[in-house]
């Protein structure tokens, strides 16, 4: 009845020859529907009562009412464009790739569909099966060669894929100072409420406290004297604050919510803030006086990070301690030190001679050092003036590396200490470990603090930065929130997709991977060799189309509309996969086994003679590599092309090792593009590890 009121359309009563003498039809308005007849429009909502007789007894009745149309006019998201990912999903990788192309299909078919309205309706009107693709791209083109991609089981910029696990724990990260950048979030401050509004709140706050308007500063080209204060400690440190706590609101907004919170030098006093240890007003005194009085300090010290262990970095300060010090401890081996600039350049000397890796940081002041010993009073005199609260969401300290006590983080020389005290990064690191967490998101103007959790955590930690300084403010975030619903920590969809104001439509349902259960007729044919590939890439990748039952790659590979050839493609798969169960045999172990993510290079690998698998690498690895740095061609990296050349820094070397751990099984280090500078020493590096692990 449904579709008979949205069609206007009765069907006729079916089953019934004669109508029944037990009832008058001469009386009344009521009469059996020997054909099928149109609904009249008369100008009120259409109505029918449907009833169900139970043989027990137990009957039911319902009365529909057809809605009235949604006549409201559609719009493409917020004001500035707030990327509204695309979110697909299967029980299998053949069935996520099934969805795509039947969705890709379905899309080029109905250009009148927007992209929030089809996203709402993937987010909020279908299941969420383990397997998952999210597209974040908001260029129409970008989100179809995104579908094309996924579809065909290849890699894209525009696509994010993981393993939907449920059950995570979430840790926010808030960054410190130096990752801010002139104009930061500007983009999403046009483009979103929620966080335009939080913005404004805080920098009404810092009003008074600052001699130029924060926002100003915040929101400046770069380039201009205003961007200049950016780099000024006092300025700095208050736009970190508002910019991170304005990013916690919209996530949160969105129903990301943490269950710890940890946060790098000024990054924790955001991190304390919205666990609710103190309000606003009193966030906003600390942390102005905070950056104020340090910029009143001597702009006479230095910072420099070094690739060493706390360990042996201590020794070299004996007896040096009043202008020198361990600013912060970022991993196992990542230090920085910090204090009068003679003594740092002495320390990177004495690494740099080892043949590690030294770097000078661009401050304006050596934080964390003995020479802030001056502006401790003072500070320590505004912090016994705020009010504290115990914190509603655990905090780790950076202080301690551990979760915050009863009382730690209302004691106002707690606050003292972590302005002169070093960051112990790497120990919260170890502690959130400790406590659960599996699955860390920084919350920041730039993606800092990932790089290095993923260093420490390993390859299968899910780290996910909200913000890249290499990417517009929307399109991070958009990536930012797909890369965690790809892996499970899926946000509250109506919220994301509420600003919009787009309707559900109608989508194609799910890609069934189908399955014939008869014997092929006939004799069986010999046996083929399960040692030689199947001629080419193209009856390679045909072959293993049949063998998945994957209804949107044959559909692909043939180039013929999934949807419309549907019935055409099942008949042909079941008889091909049915004549290829007798002609291959069924032998397809591998040397070694690999995970689900991994099945595709798998099976090729298994096909594949030992001559033919460092080839079958170096393509898996030259298409993990153009992803992540953007190229739609994997051709575009060639094989002996510096990966450092190629435009890799520390974070996209994390995201190229994340990649290809999926792909091999191997927990790979996030060091692969430096141990292993070109695509073709890191294929022949990970068929070595492959060889060693079978063996």
């Amino acid at each position: 009845m449904v579709m008979a009121m949205r069609h206007g359309l009765l069907p006729r009563t079916l089953h019934v020859d004669t109508p029944s003498t037990h009832v008058d039809w001469n009386s009344g308005a009521v009469s059996l529907l020997s054909r099928t007849t149109e609904w009249p429009d008369t100008g009120r909502a259409r109505r029918a009562a449907v009833s169900s007789f139970g043989i027990s007894g137990t009957n039911a009745h319902v009365v529909l009412e057809h809605a009235e149309p949604d006549h409201s006019p559609a719009t493409e998201g917020e004001p500035g464009g707030v990327v509204q990912p695309w979110v697909l999903s299967g029980k299998s990788a053949a069935a996520l790739r099934g969805q795509a192309a039947l969705l890709r299909d379905f899309v080029r078919e109905r250009p009148e569909l927007t992209a929030a309205q089809v996203g709402l309706s993937l987010a909020t009107t279908r299941s969420a099966f383990g397997h998952r693709g999210v597209v974040p791209a908001g260029d129409p083109a970008d989100r179809l060669a995104a579908l094309d991609a996924l579809a065909r089981g290849e890699d894209s910029p525009f696509l994010v894929r993981g393993a939907g696990t449920t059950g995570h724990k979430v840790a926010f990260l808030f960054s410190g100072q130096g990752t801010q950048r002139p104009g930061m979030c500007r983009e999403l401050y046009a483009s979103s409420k929620v966080f335009a509004a939080a913005f404004d709140e805080i920098c009404a706050q810092f009003g008074s406290l600052l001699e130029r308007p924060l926002a100003e500063v915040v929101f400046a080209d770069s380039g201009t004297p205003e961007a200049e204060l950016l780099d000024r400690t006092e300025y700095a440190q208050p736009a970190l604050f508002a910019v991170e706590v304005a990013l916690f609101r919209q996530l949160e907004a969105w129903g990301l919510r943490p269950q710890l919170l940890a946060g790098h030098s000024i990054g924790e006093l955001a991190a304390a803030h919205v666990a609710g240890v103190f309000d606003l007003p009193d966030a906003a005194r600390l942390v102005a006086a905070r950056g104020r009085l340090m910029q009143s300090l001597p702009d006479d010290g230095a910072m420099a990070s070094l690739r060493a262990a706390e360990d042996e970095v201590l020794p070299l300060l004996a007896g040096r301690t009043h202008e020198l010090g361990v600013a912060a401890v970022n991993g196992p081996s990542a230090v920085v030190v910090s204090g009068r600039v003679r003594a740092v350049e002495e320390i990177v000397a004495h690494f740099a001679g080892l043949g590690r890796r030294t770097r000078r940081l661009r401050v304006s002041h050596a934080f964390h050092s003995p020479l802030l010993d001056p502006m401790l009073e003072g500070f320590a005199a505004i912090a016994r003036e705020v009010s504290y609260r115990a914190p509603r969401i655990p905090v780790v300290s950076d202080v301690t590396g551990e979760t915050a006590a009863d009382g730690l983080l209302a004691d106002p020389g707690y606050w003292v200490r972590h302005a002169r005290e070093a960051v112990r990064f790497a120990d919260q690191l170890t502690q959130l470990e400790k406590e659960g967490v599996t699955a860390y998101v920084e919350v920041g103007p730039d993606a800092v603090l990932a790089p290095m959790a993923r260093e420490s955590l390993g390859g299968h930690a899910l780290v996910v930065p909200v913000q890249r300084r290499d990417r517009a403010d929307a399109v991070a975030l958009g990536t930012a929130v797909a890369e965690l619903h790809a892996h499970g920590v899926s946000p509250d969809w109506r919220a994301v997709f509420a600003p919009t104001g787009a309707p559900t439509v109608e989508l194609p349902t799910y890609a069934f991977q189908r399955s014939a259960y008869w014997l092929p007729s006939g004799p069986a044919a010999p046996r083929a060799s399960t040692t030689t590939p199947r001629g080419g890439d193209l009856e390679r990748r045909f072959w293993q189309a049949v063998e998945s039952r994957d209804l949107g790659g044959l559909a692909t590979l043939l180039d013929v509309d999934s949807a419309q050839e549907a019935d055409s493609l099942h008949a042909v798969l079941s008889l091909l996969s049915a004549w290829d169960h007798g002609r291959v045999g069924a032998d397809t172990s591998l040397d070694a086994p690999l995970p689900e993510d991994g099945d595709d290079l798998a099976r090729a690998l298994a096909g594949a003679s030992e001559q033919e698998r460092p080839a079958l690498l170096l393509d898996a690895v030259l298409s993990a590599a153009s992803a992540v740095l953007g190229h739609l061609d994997p051709d575009a990296l060639p094989a002996d092309q510096d990966f450092l050349d190629a435009g890799f820094a520390s974070l996209t070397a994390v995201e190229l090792s994340g990649r290809l751990t999926k792909v091999t099984g191997i927990d790979l280090p996030p060091t692969l593009v430096y141990d292993h500078p070109t695509p073709a020493e890191l294929a022949a590096h990970l068929h070595e590890e492959m060889e060693r692990t079978a063996s």
